[in-house]
């Protein structure tokens, strides 16, 4: 296993069933996860869910640095964008995806996802590991 990597929101999800050997040594989220984390309550209409949605939110915000969209993950997103269309595949409606996508590029590092597809024909650019 890689040493460091970015984990996919929907790994954060997962995260209390996932065998921690299946993960890097060191393991990083994206602002783009909180965001997409900070949305789930308001996803839902029962409560019980909402708060669970909610507590996930608090703890990943306690537990990890997020990596930020920045200028590099930026300029990345281009090149992202290219392999996506190049892949006949609609970028349309993947704008979370590809961000994340973006900063792994930027930062040089693999990135672990329960949803392969969401990032089909972006190995050129990015390590994608399956978990």
């Amino acid at each position: 296993m890689p040493e460091a990597g970015i984990l996919d929101t929907s790994v954060v999800i997962d995260l209390p069933g996932i065998d921690g050997d299946r993960l890097p040594a060191e393991s990083a989220i994206t602002a783009v996860t909180l965001a997409e984390l900070a949305a789930g309550p308001h996803a839902v209409t029962d409560v019980i869910q909402r708060s669970i949605r909610q507590e996930r939110l608090q703890w990943a915000e306690a537990t990890f640095d997020a990596l930020p969209f920045d200028i590099a993950a930026a300029r990345s997103y281009g090149r992202v964008y290219a392999h996506i269309r190049a892949a006949r595949r609609r970028p349309r409606g993947r704008l979370a995806d590809l961000m994340i996508a973006s900063i792994a590029a930027a930062n040089q590092l693999p990135l672990y996802t329960r949803n392969p597809t969401d990032f089909a024909g972006l190995e050129p650019l990015i390590t994608v590991v399956t978990v």
